[in-house]
């Protein structure tokens, strides 16, 4: 069961109803089913395991753990202050409040207090509050009056305010209203007004709804988000936990394509697997109970079990794109920042078509586990995009199989040959190697690799870009397809006396640059290509090992 700071949670989860109650320093739990899978999701990737494991933390996570489906947060002082800037007081939190009216009925409410006013301590601090009912009432002067019904879940700590039983909030109401509402109070309920909610509490909690069919639904527009998909990823150390887009290694995080069907209310949610595991928050508070500890906090417990994680999402036009250009360009959808949440999510309204979706952690090389969830209303389909294919180390053999090999010999030449890198206007002075890949299977394997001769172990930083000769322009000339975005790169220039690419390349016509990385920098090379020879198996029991995956910031959509 989840004690989130003291809420008492009553959820429907597959026909069953789970309650929690937390009290200092004692828990009372109904008998929980065995291990179930988290939430509604599948693939056996379970962040909990059982929820027996679930123990202290926030209400949305509550609610996403035992629902499966998705919660929203909303601080009621971040939008006190937003109506203030835009010179209308008030506004942002009234529509909230009208907001939470029109979603009573469909789906559980919270609210919080976080810091308390001075003299409004009985409300308690990091305290969670249920948001039982609400109710607008015709007052006697005909003004419109906004009631909510708060219920403390520790059956103590009643706020005192004008709405409580004889106070001086129900003079303005009809008399049979008020005796309808404070008969409906039970213990631990009290009735505060719209303004008063306002002031007092920090944070309203909500979660979608979920139709008798085990759908969610939006909270916005109450459409029916019928189509699901997940898919799990990592953030690997030195690999694919690129940082945010501040990091140069931001296109190296996990990436997956999110193909819409037709025009949808779509919403991406990436949600983190703690790093530890939520038992040892219980072992912390036994052992703080068994050295005489009678009271906890939040900050009695370590709060670094998620990183700070935020979501990106881009339109693509084409099924084959170069993901540089792509993610240099705008996002259609974004996190307005990473947040240290359990879960972020984007709402989005989405035109058919290809979508590029990139999960990442605020700071490069900081692993983590997350799953990609997305709810749609209308049809979507979501694949991962497979890393590139690690290239050999240089001087490491072949992979097994027949190779055809070509030597070509070069130099770079001050004022003639030696352009440097791309970053320079001369760099289309480079030498410029021709080659083609012939008909075969498939996409060929070819191994590229530029070798320096230098003396002394001097090395000038080296790499090479591989240019694809379009089909229908065979004769255009190298300065001008150099130009152009390359097809595949063997960059950042390295201090080494070799660098090398494994790549597998379709049939047609390219060119190889290699280049030192400053211009007038002179020096011999050797280009090698080896091409893997496909032929048809002999033994009819012969297994063919997998297919490497094109190394390259180069993908190819599933469709």
């Amino acid at each position: 069961m989840f004690v989130s700071h003291g809420l008492l949670l009553p959820f429907p989860v597959r026909g069953r109803s789970f309650l929690q109650d937390s009290r200092a320093g004692s828990t009372r739990r109904t008998v929980a089913p065995s291990p179930v899978e988290f939430g509604s999701l599948d693939a056996g990737w379970r962040v909990y395991g059982s929820y027996e494991h679930l123990w202290a933390g926030q209400v949305a996570d509550a609610l996403v753990d035992l629902t499966g489906g998705l919660a929203e947060r909303w601080n009621l002082k971040d939008l006190a202050r937003t109506s203030d800037q835009q010179d209308r007081p008030g506004g942002s939190e009234h529509r909230t409040c009208r907001q939470l009216l029109s979603l009573k009925d469909r789906c559980l409410i919270s609210c919080s207090v976080l810091s308390p006013r001075a003299g409004a301590r009985e409300l308690g601090e990091f305290h969670a509050f249920i948001v039982s009912d609400l109710r607008e009432l015709q007052g006697r002067a005909g003004q419109s009056v906004l009631l909510l019904r708060i219920q403390n879940p520790w059956g103590r700590r009643c706020w005192q305010g004008p709405w409580r039983e004889g106070g001086e909030g129900w003079s303005r109401v009809d008399p049979a209203d008020e005796a309808e509402l404070l008969s409906q109070l039970q213990e631990g309920e009290f009735w505060v007004e719209e303004e008063e909610f306002l002031r007092e509490f920090d944070e309203v909690t909500v979660g979608y709804p979920v139709t008798e069919a085990g759908h969610l639904q939006s909270l916005y527009s109450e459409k029916v988000l019928c189509h699901t998909q997940e898919l799990p990823g990592a953030w690997v150390k030195g690999q694919s936990a690129g940082g945010c887009r501040n990091n140069s290694g931001f296109p190296s995080n996990p990436k997956f394509w999110l193909r819409v069907s037709e025009p949808s209310e779509v919403y991406v949610a990436v949600l983190q697997r703690p790093r530890r595991h939520t038992a040892d928050w219980a072992g912390r508070a036994r052992a703080l109970a068994g050295a005489g500890c009678t009271s906890w906090s939040p900050e009695s417990f370590p709060g670094k079990d998620y990183q700070a994680v935020g979501l990106h999402i881009w339109k693509v036009e084409k099924r084959r794109v170069s993901l540089p250009r792509v993610l240099s360009a705008p996002p259609v959808a974004g996190t307005v920042c990473h947040a240290y949440d359990r879960e972020v999510h984007l709402r989005c309204e989405l035109s058919s078509g290809y979508y590029l979706a990139v999960p990442s952690t605020f700071l490069k090389d900081v692993p983590g586990q997350f799953l990609l969830r997305v709810f749609s209303s209308g049809r979507v389909s979501l694949s991962a995009i497979k890393p590139a294919a690690k290239s050999p180390a240089p001087g490491e053999a072949l992979p097994a199989g027949e190779w055809e090999t070509v030597r070509l010999q070069g130099s770079w030449r001050i004022g003639q040959t030696a352009g440097g890198s791309r970053n320079f206007a001369s760099y289309p002075t480079n030498p410029c190697f021709p080659f083609s890949v012939s008909e075969g299977t498939g996409p060929r394997c070819v191994r590229i690799t530029l070798h320096q001769h230098c003396r002394n172990s001097k090395y000038h930083p080296i790499g090479f870009h591989i240019f694809q000769v379009p089909v229908d322009g065979g004769s255009q000339g190298a300065p001008s397809l150099l130009l152009q975005e390359p097809l595949l790169s063997c960059v950042p220039h390295c201090y080494a006396q070799e660098v090398s690419r494994l790549c597998h390349l379709s049939v047609g016509t390219y060119r190889i640059v290699p280049s030192t990385y400053l211009p007038d920098t002179e020096g011999d090379f050797t280009v090698t290509i080896a091409t893997r020879i496909d032929r048809q198996s002999i033994h009819s029991q012969e297994m063919l090992g997998q297919l490497l995956q094109e190394a390259s910031f180069m993908a190819v959509m599933k469709t």
